[in-house]
C-alpha cells in the first residue's frame, strides 16, 4: 500500500484525550484533503475516533468541528481552488461550511475497539501503561487481518518492549507529539532495529505533510523530552526540599519556580510545567522510567503525596489550567499548595520577602517572550549569562546551579545514546519545550 492507501482506513485510540484529540484533528484534515483530490473523490476515507467515554466523544465532536472551521478560514483561498468545479460554492462562508462538512464526514465516533479491525493504521494515545497498551495492541492484531501499522504517542515506554510483547514484528514506532499536537511543531520519532522500514518512510511523509519537525530519539524509557524534563523536575524538587530547611515549603516552591522561569528565561517555571503536563502524568512517567532504569533514583515522594491528596493539575476541557501544586487565576499562579496543611497559601503573603532574598535579576534581563523574538538572541543570551555568572546573590547562584544541572542532564542523554547528538537534544528543548536556548551551551563555562 502507498501513503494514500494506508490513510483510507485509520483509527485513533484515546481520541477524546488531550493528545488524542489533537492527533485526530490533524489526521482528519490530512485524510479529507486527500479525499478531495479529483483522483480520490470516489474513494472512501474512514477515521475511527475511539474513546472509552461517550461523554468525552460528544465533547470531541464539538471541538473537532470548531477547530476544522478555524483551519478552513486560514486556507480559504486554497479551498476555493479545491471546490472550483462546484457552482453552488460562491461565498467564502459557503466554502468553509462545505469543507467542515467534508472533514466531519470522514470521522466515525465509537467506544468500541472493534472499530479498529479494518484499519490500516492505528494511532495510539491512551494511558501511559504498557500492560494496557499491550493488551489492546494484541487484541487488534488478533482480529485485524490487514497487518496494521501502529504509531504510538507514548512519551516514555520503550518501543521495543511494546513491539515484542504485542507480537507486532516491527510494525510499530514511537510518534511522540508534543502538547498540544495541533500547535506544537515537534515530534519525537522512536524506532528500533526491527522497525518496518516502510512504516518509517510513511511516518516521515506524514510528518512532512503535517508540517512537523521530526527529531529521532533512541529507544530508552523517557526518550529525549521526558528524559530531560523528569530529571529537571526532580532536581527542582530536590532544591525545594533543601530550601525548606531554611524557609517554608511554599516559599521554597515559589523560589525554585521563579528562578527556573525568570532567572533562566523559560516560558514557565518548573512547577508550573509540572501542573501543565499533569502531576498524575508526571508520576506515571516516572514510574515507567524507574521500572526500566533501576540504577537511577527516579522517584518523588512529593509527587506521590500530592496525588494522594487529590492534587493532579492538567487542563480543563476549555484548555484552562487546573489547579496543581500551584493555584491559578486567569492563567497565573496565585497560591501554592502545602501538603502538610492540605491547603493553599497565597503567594502575595510572602512574595516580596522571598524576592528580596533571591535578589535582583541581572540588569540585562528580558522576559522570555522578548528573548525568543530577538533577532540577536544568541548575542543577548551570551551577554545575559555572563552577567548572571558574575553575580553572587541567592537567586543567581541557584539559577547557575539549576542551569548546570540542566546542561549535564542533556550531556548524559547524549552520552548514554538516547539523543544522537547535542543538536538533537537542543532541538527538542527549543521546539518541544519552547526554551529560548538549548541547555547544552557554553553560556556558563
Amino acid at each position: 500500500m502507498n501513503y494514500e492507501e494506508k490513510l483510507q482506513n485509520v483509527s485513533v485510540l484515546g481520541a477524546a484525550g488531550k493528545m488524542g484529540s489533537g492527533i485526530l484533528l490533524l489526521t482528519a484534515v490530512e485524510m479529507a484533503d486527500l479525499q478531495l483530490k479529483p483522483e480520490n473523490r470516489t474513494k472512501s476515507f474512514i477515521l475511527n475516533a475511539i474513546d472509552v467515554s461517550p461523554v468525552a466523544l460528544s465533547g470531541l465532536y464539538g471541538y473537532l468541528k470548531t477547530q476544522v472551521k478555524k483551519n478552513a478560514e486560514k486556507k480559504v483561498v486554497q479551498l476555493r481552488q479545491v471546490y472550483k468545479d462546484n457552482p453552488d460554492l460562491i461565498e467564502n462562508s459557503d466554502i468553509i461550511e462545505q469543507y467542515v462538512d467534508d472533514v466531519m464526514k470522514v470521522v466515525l465516533f465509537s467506544t468500541r475497539v472493534e472499530s479498529t479491525y479494518e484499519s490500516n493504521l492505528i494511532f495510539e494515545a491512551i494511558v501511559e501503561d504498557s500492560d494496557i497498551k499491550v493488551k489492546i495492541f494484541s487484541q487488534i492484531l488478533e482480529n485485524n487481518k490487514k497487518n496494521p501499522w501502529f504509531l504510538t504517542n507514548t512519551s516514555s515506554v520503550p518501543i521495543s518492549e511494546l513491539d515484542s510483547r504485542s507480537g507486532l514484528k516491527g510494525n510499530i514506532l514511537g510518534f511522540h507529539f508534543y502538547n498540544p499536537p495541533a500547535v506544537q511543531k515537534l515530534v519525537e520519532l522512536i524506532t528500533t532495529k526491527n522497525t518496518n522500514k516502510e512504516l518509517i518512510e510513511f511516518s516521515k511523509i506524514y510528518a512532512k505533510n503535517l508540517n512537523k519537525k521530526l527529531v529521532p530519539s533512541n529507544d530508552f524509557a523517557g526518550f529525549i523530552g521526558n528524559g530531560h524534563f523528569m530529571r529537571d523536575l526532580l532536581f527542582g524538587i530536590k532544591k525545594v526540599e533543601e530550601l525548606a530547611k531554611e524557609m517554608s515549603f511554599v516559599e521554597a516552591v515559589y523560589a525554585v519556580n521563579r528562578v527556573s522561569q525568570d532567572f533562566l528565561i523559560r516560558p514557565m517555571g518548573i512547577f508550573q510545567l509540572m501542573d501543565y503536563v499533569g502531576v498524575d502524568v508526571c508520576q506515571k512517567i516516572l514510574q515507567v522510567m524507574q521500572l526500566r532504569l533501576k540504577d537511577e533514583n527516579l522517584h518523588s515522594s512529593l509527587i506521590d503525596k500530592l496525588i494522594n491528596q487529590g492534587i493532579k493539575g492538567g487542563q480543563n476541557s476549555d484548555g484552562s489550567q487546573k489547579s496543581g501544586i500551584l493555584l491559578y487565576s486567569k492563567g497565573k499562579p496565585v497560591a501554592i499548595y502545602d501538603p502538610k496543611k492540605k491547603d493553599y497559601d497565597h503567594i502575595e503573603t510572602f512574595r516580596s520577602s522571598i524576592d528580596v532574598k533571591l535578589g535582583k535579576l541581572p540588569t540585562s534581563h528580558k522576559p522570555w517572550k522578548d528573548v525568543i523574538a530577538n533577532k540577536q538572541r544568541d548575542e543577548f543570551l551570551k551577554s545575559y549569562f555572563k552577567e548572571l555568572a558574575s553575580l553572587n546573590t541567592f537567586g543567581s547562584n541557584l539559577a547557575k546551579e539549576y542551569h548546570i544541572s540542566s546542561k549535564n542532564i542533556g550531556l548524559n542523554l547524549v552520552k548514554d545514546g538516547i539523543a544522537d547528538n547535542d543538536d538533537n537534544f537542543n532541538t527538542v528543548m527549543l521546539t518541544g519545550f519552547f526554551h529560548a536556548y538549548g541547555p547544552i551551551n557554553n553560556f556558563l563555562d
